[in-house]
């Protein structure tokens, strides 16, 4: 087993794996296996490509249920921003996974383990060991705390338009006078805050903050998109009530 690892994993995702050998084979490359061929060890690819289709699926039914207003066209680009390589790189090393692969010494030397490429590789084979270790609910427990809240963080907002989401949302049924409002401007003249605020048909429904008014007004629109979709939701089980009595 690789020195570490679990403690690691237990301590920051409360994580324990019935299958160990699957973590070593997730963090070992192919580099490392051929330095050492009598070991009889495994490297990464296999794992990795069922990591892959695991978080391609994972986060495709968390984004569609999550967002049912947003076009097919909409869907695809926020899924590239969140499962890009750049992305996954960002997330093993928050996990540090960095720490843990096993290297051959000519890659180590040419600093492999700090490579994008490779990171990614290495997140999306720990995603493939946990699935085939513990199920697509762990996966789902995993990325909540790891992908997920980036989502809320801003991460990915250059994949969404939340203006136009919410516009989709209020004029579902017909038109809908939307309006942006400048409602403080704080802080020292060159790093000013923006709180903006949007109403339909009057009625203030969102309020957001930013570095810029653009910004705000994009973080509004979140706001006011994230309550009216609980709204929604509570109607809908006021509904399975009633007909339940």
């Amino acid at each position: 087993m690789i020195p570490g690892l679990q403690a690691e994993l237990a301590s920051q995702f409360d994580i324990h794996f019935n299958r160990p050998e699957l973590l070593d084979e997730a963090f070992t490359q192919a580099s490392y296996v051929n330095e050492h061929p009598h070991q009889g060890l495994k490297f990464y690819e296999r794992i990795e490509f069922l990591g892959d289709a695991v978080l391609q699926l994972t986060v495709s039914e968390y984004i569609y249920r999550r967002y049912p207003e947003m076009p097919q066209g909409k869907l695809t680009r926020l899924r590239a921003a969140m499962v890009q390589e750049a992305s996954f790189a960002k997330f093993a090393l928050e996990c540090h996974f960095d720490r843990y692969i096993r290297l051959g010494k000519g890659e180590e030397k040419e600093g492999a383990r700090h490579r994008a490429s490779l990171l990614c590789d290495i997140f999306e084979s720990f995603v493939g060991a946990l699935y085939l270790d513990q199920g697509k609910d762990a996966v789902v427990a995993f990325i909540s705390r790891v992908i997920f809240p980036k989502l809320d963080a801003g991460w990915f907002d250059h994949a969404i338009d939340y203006k136009t989401a919410l516009q989709e949302w209020l004029q579902r049924d017909g038109d809908v006078h939307i309006e942006y409002d400048l409602a403080a401007e704080t802080g020292p003249e060159n790093d000013r805050d923006f709180t903006m605020t949007v109403a339909a048909a009057g009625k203030i429904i969102g309020q957001g903050i930013g570095k810029s008014k653009k910004i705000a007004e994009q973080s509004a629109a979140l706001q006011a998109l994230t309550s009216l979709r609980g709204q929604q939701e509570t109607l809908v089980d006021h509904g399975r009530d009633q007909a339940d009595n």
